[in-house]
């Protein structure tokens, strides 16, 4: 496992959270003259959009993610995102905020799986930069921090051997081995099987660096070559036409880590017959954790680091449906597995300030054990410690 992927997955995920909350948000988006007030207009999106960027791209949150650590569970990553979403007025339940992280870790998945180099999962990572950079481009204060990160992973990563990189991909890879979710835009695009398993390409350009495959060359004990035997490979494969750009303005080639929401199309998902039946592999889910208590120290540190924004005026925050109508995302809650669903942590962003700094404070700490404000039963649960503010 490498100590060096946790920014990576973070950083992909939470791009392709931003890319599903922009479509959600200009599908219900209403002129702001004509809009009522529990409605979006353009001005709260690129509101919400400012927010969480701003909260993701946090220096000190950054600071925290990319020191060398393992990966941590399902739930405990989940709880950041639920944490990340409510960073603005935006409101999600719990049946939209698990369709949002089943299409945000299916996507990420897909991305990983078709890889042309291990190497090649920056390129998508910085695919999701450049986006995300033009959510925020009439904001030179946050367009700084996203530029700081992208620094940061050319510090770190631009150095790593294919090795090294091989070992992030097969990390991210592990985490993402029992995650079977139909997505409608994957089925439609033939990319995913009715199982829920994507399906492989054997055609387009090859791996940067390497030749189209179909021939052997046979070397004798003094490195000369002595034969060659063609063969059939079965594929449509071409020569890549040159690598793409690490820089932090240039070409990326790969499409892979793009905005695939960009068209305006309906996104459903659906359990897989497999993934209905991973009770026993999800047990992390329902049962406790040998490393819990490490969990909930490493996620004190990083929400310590989140600095989430109070609405400017009185209202309370805009509810956002990920379904078409709230009927079919009531369903959802209904017929989802148990062993799927996370719970939800409910954030209040009218907190006054002082009780804000004092949640900073307490979530900064390595040991979230022994605080006097809170019961020796929930001592070392932070989840339920969320719940009660």
């Amino acid at each position: 496992m490498s100590v060096r992927t946790l920014p990576l997955l973070f950083l992909n995920l939470g791009g392709e959270m931003l890319y599903i909350l922009d479509q959600r948000l200009r599908a219900q988006n209403i002129p702001g003259d004509k809009a009522r007030k529990d409605e979006w207009t353009e001005v709260d999106r690129k509101r919400v959009l400012n927010d969480i960027i701003s909260t993701m791209f946090n220096r000190k949150f950054m600071e925290e993610l990319f020191k060398p650590q393992e990966l941590y569970s399902k739930k405990a990553l989940r709880t950041v995102y639920d944490r990340l979403a409510h960073a603005s007025i935006m409101r999600l339940n719990q049946a939209s905020m698990d369709k949002l992280y089943d299409l945000m870790t299916m996507a990420f998945k897909y991305q990983v799986l078709l890889c042309p180099r291990p190497k090649d999962v920056l390129l998508v990572t910085f695919n999701h930069l450049d986006a995300i950079k033009e959510f925020i481009r009439d904001s030179p204060t946050i367009l700084h921090q996203v530029d700081e990160t992208f620094r940061q992973l050319t510090e770190v990563y631009g150095s790593l051997s294919a090795g090294e990189f091989q070992l992030i991909r097969q990390t991210l890879l592990i985490f993402f081995q029992d995650l079977h979710i139909r997505v409608s835009i994957f089925l439609k695009d033939r990319v995913q099987n009715s199982n829920g398993r994507f399906v492989l390409p054997v055609s387009g350009p090859v791996p940067w660096g390497t030749e189209v495959p179909g021939l052997i060359r046979m070397f004798n004990n003094r490195g000369k070559e002595v034969k060659k035997v063609r063969f059939e490979h079965g594929g449509n494969y071409v020569t890549a036409p040159k690598e793409g750009s690490f820089e932090l303005y240039g070409d990326r080639v790969l499409k892979l880590g793009t905005n695939m929401y960009s068209v305006n199309r309906p996104v459903e998902t659906h359990m897989s017959g497999a993934s209905k039946n991973l009770a026993s592999r999800t047990e992390e889910n329902i049962t406790p954790n040998p490393l819990a208590k490490e969990e909930l120290n490493f996620l004190a540190r990083l929400m310590g680091g989140m600095e989430i924004k109070k609405p400017s005026g009185p209202e309370p925050g805009f509810r956002l449906n990920l379904f078409t109508t709230d009927e079919e995302e009531e369903q959802a809650a209904l017929t989802r597995p148990e062993e799927l669903s996370y719970e939800v942590i409910n954030i209040q962003a009218t907190q006054d300030q002082q009780r804000n700094k004092e949640l900073a404070r307490i979530m900064g700490e390595f040991e979230i054990t022994d605080q006097p404000r809170w019961s020796t039963s929930k001592g070392e649960d932070l989840l339920a410690m969320m719940d009660e503010l």
